[in-house]
């Protein structure tokens, strides 16, 4: 998430904007396309061509696994999605938000890896504006975007909403909290959460107003699937502070990872991160 200028914050205060434009300025850093998908002869089947952005870690056996496809949002736009076979006798299929400054092809070495680890497959999108998705990222458009990618996970691949993760990391939290408070799933993971898109950039808001943008403290309290909360202690984007306040509100919070020493793009890289991952989904969930 970036800071605002002077004269911008000057703006907030005299007049203030819509939340989208708040959100826009905030949240969104779209990278320059890491991938792009080529339709068959057909037309109806695609294949994905990762170039060097992306960072593609494991050979042409994994990326057999990566199925992809477009499917069209209720606002209209065409977002590229990512379904990753990491396992055969999975109960759980994870729905990943990723985070604001990446796209697909960055992320599906990532999804190749956790899949395998904690034995679920993945399923991923693109927000509207990033990668092969069209149109621009807004905060209308992350709600309209995980919608389509929820009903693609029910429809196309049959998966039962309690064999379903919701995990949302960073700003991808956002359209997880707004979907885990309309549907009850297996399980929520809030990676690096916010309580609001005010609250990150102005830190002493302590109520929501009207032209807040990403309320997820206020929709958090209706989320009615287990949640599990991740946040390292020294975030110096989306303070640890966020991560506490989201996980007291949650009404069904399990026991969180306070990563320590771990900032905002790093908790990944801490041995508990995993640990605490596998004995979530591969033990709470179960019992």
């Amino acid at each position: 998430m970036n800071g605002l200028s002077f004269s911008e914050l000057c703006g907030l205060f005299c007049c203030p904007p819509f939340p989208s434009r708040i959100a826009a300025k905030l949240a969104f850093l779209p990278p320059e396309p890491s991938y792009k998908l080529t339709p068959d002869e057909s037309g109806t089947k695609f294949s994905i061509e990762f170039n060097d952005k992306a960072e593609w870690q494991y050979s042409d056996r994994e990326r057999e696994n990566i199925e992809v496809f477009y499917t069209r949002t209720s606002r209209g736009n065409r977002i590229a999605c990512m379904y990753v076979r990491c396992s055969n006798n999975n109960r759980f299929t994870i729905l990943f938000s990723h985070g604001n400054a990446v796209d697909l092809g960055q992320m599906s070495s990532f999804y190749v890896g956790l899949g395998s680890r904690i034995n679920c497959n993945i399923f991923s999108y693109d927000y509207s504006g990033y990668g092969a998705s069209s149109g621009k990222p807004s905060e209308k458009n992350l709600y309209a975007d995980i919608e389509a990618s929820w009903h693609c996970l029910r429809t196309r691949y049959g998966i039962a909403p309690e064999n379903i993760i919701l995990y949302g990391q960073s700003i991808g939290t956002v359209p997880t909290v707004d979907l885990a408070s309309k549907y009850e799933v297996g399980a929520v993971i809030l990676h690096s959460p916010l309580m609001s898109g005010m609250r990150v950039a102005f830190p002493n808001t302590r109520r929501t107003w009207f032209f807040d943008a990403f309320p997820s403290i206020d929709k958090v309290p209706n989320v009615q699937s287990p949640v599990l909360v991740i946040h390292g202690t020294e975030d110096e984007v989306i303070d640890f502070s966020h991560g506490l306040a989201i996980y007291d509100k949650c009404p069904r919070a399990v026991e969180p990872l306070w990563v320590e020493g771990a900032g905002h793009n790093d908790v990944e890289l801490y041995n508990q991160y995993l640990d605490r991952l596998k004995q979530f989904v591969t033990v709470e969930l179960v019992n």
